[in-house]
């Protein structure tokens, strides 16, 4: 039954306002427009109850929202006006559906007797966000606003939870109604049958080389410790999905390696000679399988458990030898419960693999230029605490805290499985809001920098401090790498022109430092830890140092036309 037996007349703005209270929502990234201002009416009586953070641009609004629910669990509320902001906001939502995060974001439109004119910024939604979402909605009768706000949060944090766009009419925001309010909404997703953990455990009995991969959305704190239990007493090796890896202690004995960008050479190589694969959560996409390269399309070499909450993900890609429809919550408590299989056969082969991840976090080659990476990772795992969150935007650069930073807790990464530049200041001034009191530090290279840099604005606005390292090598570095790898001498378009980043986080009101120098890190850190304000590094680096395994000069001398 509803929640609210009010009698009282209401807007819409003002009943969509209120379902966002009922649902639970403490925070709505936004940036204001003229389409929904009748629900930003409402928003005003709402602030004692809800943080209203105001964006510098939607796809700042949308990335926000990804971080916040990646962090929580919970759904990101983005609010937008239309089509302009609409599009901008669309790089968010769909980082949120690649990551499967939960999102409900609120798009301004125009009034109902002004549709289907090519009006002023008019867009369809159904057709221009349904590629993008789980579902798209429009509101387009206020006496229907809770039913429906109530179903696009159901949709958004159900089975695989992601992204849904809602529909506004800013003449259905000004309508007066009557209707109750909506009950709170509740996840439904499906639980693990105990035939399907029995066949489980009898495959790992007769398994020699197994090897788990997590990854995906959907887990809890709670979850990830019960598998990481799971994988101890049966002393199985686990691997995580490109950019999950948080999903277990990188100090357990059973880590062995994210599956990503920069992959251990030799991991790639087990994955392709196990003999079962525990697939949980993951989707196993281009990334994670280093272009589809590790597993047979459509069947598997290895025997395949694929573990998913919607049965529509599974033998998308690759045949299962097992399917298992269920929750992550679901299956990591019922495989915790199962009798450990004490199969004796893959002991070494754990071992092994983990040993070589301890290599792994060795560097490959000396860095060059006056500032080693390699010193900055080390002190970061030195001195930031556990529940510390580091953001990463996409990049190059970004190979340095993926490969050598070790993730000691569940959500202490954020990072985009889309590859979209620009998201890295966003999240990580949203995970600082989130959590104000752990340690943000946001990587960000050049070019993502100059993407989404205005909303230091934001931070500013609403106190916000996280620390920001701008990684500089004055390239679009991953562009750059391909070019040299495949078209040696013949790059184009890949150079860049930077400001002083230092002094551009000056003018906003930040803290901002250039460091050109190992010897130079440690000190600059600490006062940007110290800042008490939004605080930039800009690290400036040798660009002939393009990843953490090879140089520029070196691709080039082994590009195919040069042999």
């Amino acid at each position: 039954m509803g929640g609210n037996t009010r009698s009282l007349s209401r807007t819409g703005g003002q009943v969509l306002i209120d379902q966002l209270k009922v649902h639970g929502v403490d925070t709505i990234f936004c940036l204001p427009g003229e389409s929904y201002l009748a629900a930003m009416d409402a928003m005003h009586d709402a602030q004692n109850e809800m943080k209203i953070i105001t964006c510098r641009q939607e796809g700042g609004v949308t990335n926000m929202a990804d971080a916040y629910a990646k962090l929580t669990g919970k759904p990101g509320i983005a609010m937008v006006t239309r089509a302009p902001g609409a599009c901008n906001a669309s790089i968010g939502v769909h980082t949120a559906m690649q990551d499967s995060s939960p999102m409900v974001i609120f798009i301004g439109q125009v009034a109902r007797d002004q549709e289907y004119r090519e009006a002023f910024q008019e867009v369809d939604y159904h057709q221009f966000y349904g590629a993008l979402c789980k579902w798209v909605v429009q509101l387009d009768d206020a006496d229907r606003i809770p039913e429906l706000v109530s179903q696009a949060f159901h949709r958004a944090m159900s089975g695989r939870p992601g992204p849904v766009a809602v529909a506004m009419p800013e003449d259905m925001l000004r309508d007066l109604t009557e209707v109750e309010d909506a009950a709170p909404f509740k996840i439904a997703r499906p639980g693990a049958a105990q035939d399907d953990m029995d066949a489980l455990r009898e495959l790992l009995a007769g398994a020699e080389k197994p090897i788990a991969i997590l990854g995906g959305g959907g887990w809890s704190a709670e979850a990830t410790a019960n598998f990481a239990s799971f994988a101890a007493a049966n002393e199985l090796p686990v691997s995580l999905s490109f950019r999950c890896q948080d999903f277990i202690d990188n100090e357990h004995p059973c880590y062995i390696g994210e599956l990503g960008t920069t992959v251990n050479a030799k991991l790639a190589t087990h994955i392709q000679e196990a003999d079962l694969l525990l697939v949980v959560g993951a989707r196993m996409g281009e990334m994670t399988t280093s272009i589809y390269s590790l597993l047979d399309i459509p069947t598997p070499k290895q025997k395949l458990v694929h573990v998913f909450m919607e049965p529509n993900e599974i033998g998308r890609v690759y045949t299962p030898t097992l399917p298992i429809i269920s929750s992550m919550e679901s299956f990591a408590k019922a495989a915790l419960a199962m009798k450990p299989v004490n199969n004796p056969t893959w002991a070494n082969w754990t071992k092994q693999l983990r040993a070589e991840q301890l290599d792994n976090w060795k560097p490959t080659l000396p860095m060059s230029g006056d500032l080693d990476m390699h010193v900055v990772m080390d002190h970061l795992n030195e001195i930031l605490p556990d529940d510390a969150i580091l953001v990463n935007d996409a990049g190059n650069f970004s190979g340095w805290p993926q490969r050598f930073y070790r993730y000691r807790q569940y959500r202490t990464q954020l990072a985009p499985t889309s590859g979209a530049m620009g998201y890295g200041i966003p999240a990580a001034i949203a995970a600082r809001a989130t959590h104000p009191n752990r340690i943000v530090v946001g990587f960000a290279g050049d070019g993502g920098a100059m993407m989404s840099g205005q909303e230091f604005g934001a931070a500013i606005h609403h106190g916000i401090d996280p620390i920001i390292i701008i990684v500089n090598n004055n390239l679009y570095g991953t562009i750059r790498m391909h070019q040299d790898r495949d078209y040696p001498g013949r790059d184009v378009a890949t150079d860049l022109t930077n400001p002083d980043f230092a002094k551009w986080s000056e003018s906003f009101g930040g803290f901002g430092e250039v460091v050109e120098k190992t010897d130079d890190f440690v000190p600059a850190f600490e006062r940007a830890l110290n800042a008490g304000k939004i605080a930039l590094l800009e690290l400036r680096i040798d660009p002939d140092m393009i990843s953490t395994r090879t140089t520029l000069s070196a691709l080039r001398e082994a590009a195919p036309s040069k042999k």
